[in-house]
């Protein structure tokens, strides 16, 4: 069997992006590893969720560890950066952010791990970070960085099939329905890129689940959860990749090929 790390800008990141693939490689009996840059510092807090004294990235890292139960993760690891917040805001050059670490030395600190489990498979974001934010972007940079620097064999970006988001988008304003306030044009990446398409169908129930488990940011009524099944299988029954040196044209289904 092999072994999969993860990485990860936040907390949440994770399900979200690459949830159903973490279940099903653990599934199979191959070794999940969750690397996860930053404890989330910067992000908005879902009201009344903080216990006193509570410090949101406390909880975030919890929320990290009961998240990563549901998904079958052998190891969860933090890469000690601070969270940058979005694009464009006085905290992305703030002192021990993620936007303004030194990128080989960052990718020096991944790469470290990926030489201890002798990493077979890394996944990391495309080269927009799925949606332009700044750690998301320093994802695709350190770990891009980090496979070549400890020869990971296959390294994945993970990404959104950008064309498939313009069609659900349709469907959803025609009938009637909320979608999250993202730019198609800069949004994901165009299907021609995509070298591998994961169906996660079998595994919604965990990445739903890992999803409750951020509660600090998926409430109960956010676009992810109040999905009904159909339409949240639609949204996240795929998982999509652009495989480093791999061909479009020869479309994979699975980050683990014999």
């Amino acid at each position: 069997m092999a072994t999969m790390v993860t990485f990860h800008a936040h907390p949440d990141d994770e399900c979200i992006s690459c949830g159903g693939v973490m279940r099903a490689a653990a599934d199979a009996g191959h070794r999940v590893v969750l690397v996860v840059a930053t404890r989330g510092e910067h992000g908005e807090i879902v009201p009344g969720v903080l216990d006193d004294g509570e410090t949101l990235a406390e909880r975030r890292v919890k929320e990290t560890h009961d998240a990563a139960e549901v998904l079958g993760v052998a190891r969860v690891e933090f890469l000690g950066y601070v969270d940058s917040g979005m694009v464009d805001t006085d905290t992305n050059g703030a002192a021990g952010s993620f936007w303004s670490a030194d990128v080989e030395e960052a990718a020096e600190r991944l790469a470290a791990i990926l030489r201890e489990e002798d990493a077979e498979v890394l996944t990391v974001y495309d080269r927009i970070g799925g949606y332009g934010h700044p750690d998301h972007i320093q994802v695709h940079r350190v770990g891009r960085r980090a496979g070549e620097l400890a020869g990971t064999p296959r390294v994945y970006e993970a990404t959104s099939n950008r064309d498939d988001f313009r069609r659900m988008a349709r469907m959803a304003r025609d009938a009637g329905e909320e979608m999250p306030d993202l730019d198609p044009e800069a949004f994901g990446s165009a299907e021609a890129e995509l070298t591998t398409r994961v169906d996660v169908t079998p595994w919604l129930g965990a990445k739903r689940g890992a999803m409750r488990a951020h509660r600090s940011q998926i409430p109960e009524d956010s676009f992810f959860l109040a999905l009904p099944d159909d339409r949240f299988a639609l949204a996240f029954g795929t998982e999509w990749f652009i495989r480093v040196g791999g061909d479009p044209a020869q479309r994979e289904d699975t980050l683990f090929p014999a």
